[in-house]
């Protein structure tokens, strides 16, 4: 699908992101000057039994909701809305990071400290439904040199199968319920999350 850009955008990361026997060809947007984020997507193939949904807000999502740790701080010089902090521990098991990358744009130095102005990609599967679920995390850590200033930004994209949907359904289901999902898998074959590479960082100046 064509997407039409304003001024505001003047930056894109693309990536392919494999699913089921094709792929997604995936495209963020962003602008260099800011920490607004836009997703674009196309597909391989036609398929009605796939069903996409994009989260300007992560907190509305139901897999971050039910999977995810996200962090929030603001002060003077650092504003963080919804950042991936880690995979929650009870579901290491049930959750793999099939993305980690990542793109800086800039070094930014305010003072005698240097920082640095990046993209960052997360992409997260259920285990059990590897090839039939992702949800891509795109973060956008932005230097407002006159302000000193840095912002924080995330947004995110679901792709997932009938099937998958419905996995992710009771796991959401059973956490409402205080509880692990009861869902039954091969730990043995699954793929645990390694530490999160996000560091926070208390303050720039």
């Amino acid at each position: 699908m064509g997407l039409n850009l304003g001024k505001s955008f003047d930056r894109s990361y693309n990536l392919r992101v494999p699913f089921l026997d094709g792929y997604y060809d995936l495209g963020v947007f962003f602008s260099k000057k800011s920490s607004f984020l836009l997703f674009d997507l196309s597909r391989s193939s036609s398929r009605s039994s796939v069903r996409i949904n994009m989260f300007k807000n992560l907190e509305a999502s139901v897999f971050c909701e039910t999977f995810l740790n996200l962090h929030n701080y603001r002060k003077n010089t650092l504003d963080i809305i919804n950042q991936f902090d880690s995979v929650r521990t009870e579901y290491d098991s049930y959750i793999t990071m099939c993305m980690n990358e990542g793109v800086t744009l800039q070094k930014v130095q305010v003072g005698d400290k240097d920082f640095f102005d990046n993209l960052t990609i997360y992409g997260f599967t259920i285990t059990s439904h590897f090839n039939e679920f992702i949800f891509i995390v795109a973060e956008r850590q932005n230097i407002i040199k006159r302000l000193d200033k840095k912002i924080v930004r995330s947004t995110g994209i679901q792709i997932g199968t009938t099937a998958s949907l419905k996995i992710l359904d009771e796991f959401h289901e059973d956490s409402l319920k205080g509880k692990e999902s009861k869902i039954v898998i091969d730990v043995e074959k699954t793929t645990k999350l390694t530490d999160s590479i996000c560091e926070e960082e208390d303050e720039i100046l």
